[in-house]
């Protein structure tokens, strides 16, 4: 597999300086993969806004490509245009633009509602100064109406001006399929570029995955609960599951990948060395 085959790995924001002092070394071992960029997410509501400004600007001054993530749901705009102008200022490139969730207990939706408004914003206010990454769900957003609502959602978006998109993290090879086609069908010509969760604990996976309506299909739930707490077969297994898929992805001609890394670095490295995306010394 060609070692230009184009990645990208996410991280969060670290809580603690702790967390911050992981991070640091985590991305320099995810930093000799030479992926594209590195996203980095942007809590509820923009509740993590400060600890994502630190965490984007340090990886821009390691000379490291930084995407941040960018939410409207309980901003103004007045709020998000003063976001757009810092990291224009710091020589930010891209943006992964998201309509977001309101933190519970707030009531104030933002006067962008809808990450298509916040796309369309971001092109008024700054011209094309961002590549504007958007995100897409395979097996459809859990709060969509319909199947057809959420494809016609996704294309406001791309109408809107996006770039690309970056999928919800999935294991149905088939579900990416049909979604590609769906778009093609509506004329959406965008690179959509699947979401990858390496499995580390099944446990954690089944919680997280069941809350934001990726399916674990039934054979793999099945061996999961069948190696019970050995974790060293979990992980074996996770790793031959997530690499199978993403080869099987490449070869169906997803347009690159990006990795949930979950700020570890562990799990990514051994996908990208399985997938032969690691840099050969």
């Amino acid at each position: 597999m060609s070692t230009k085959t184009p990645f990208s790995i996410e991280f969060f924001p670290p809580q603690t300086a702790d967390g911050a002092e992981k991070l640091r070394a985590t991305r320099a071992k995810l930093a000799a993969l030479k992926p594209e960029f590195f996203s980095v997410t942007y809590g509820a509501g923009g509740s993590t806004q400060e600890r994502t400004f630190e965490t984007v600007f340090e990886i821009q001054g390691e000379g490291l490509e930084a995407a941040p993530h960018l939410s409207c749901i309980g901003a103004s705009r007045a709020q998000t245009r003063e976001i757009l102008t810092r990291y224009q200022e710091a020589g930010i490139r891209r943006i992964v633009a998201l309509r977001g969730d309101l933190p519970s207990g707030v009531g104030f939706a933002g006067e962008l509602r809808y990450a298509n408004e916040l796309v369309e914003f971001i092109r008024t206010e700054t011209g094309d100064h961002f590549q504007i990454e958007v995100a897409a769900y395979p097996e459809y957003h859990p709060q969509a109406k319909s199947p057809r609502d959420d494809l016609l959602a996704f294309k406001r978006k791309v109408d809107a001006g996006a770039n690309s998109a970056i999928t919800q993290y999935f294991y149905n090879l088939d579900a990416y399929l049909h979604f590609r086609d769906e778009c093609e069908a509506l004329g959406i010509t965008i690179p959509i570029v699947p979401g990858i969760m390496p499995i580390i604990s099944f446990s954690k996976l089944a919680r997280f995955s069941d809350a934001c309506g990726a399916e674990l299909p039934r054979w793999m739930r099945l061996k999961f609960e069948a190696f019970g707490d050995d974790s060293d077969s979990i992980k074996a297994f996770g790793l031959d599951v997530v690499s199978e898929l993403c080869a099987k992805l490449l070869a169906e001609g997803a347009p690159g990948l990006h990795f949930y890394s979950m700020n570890q670095a562990a799990p990514t490295i051994a996908l990208c060395e399985r997938l032969g995306l690691a840099p050969t010394a």
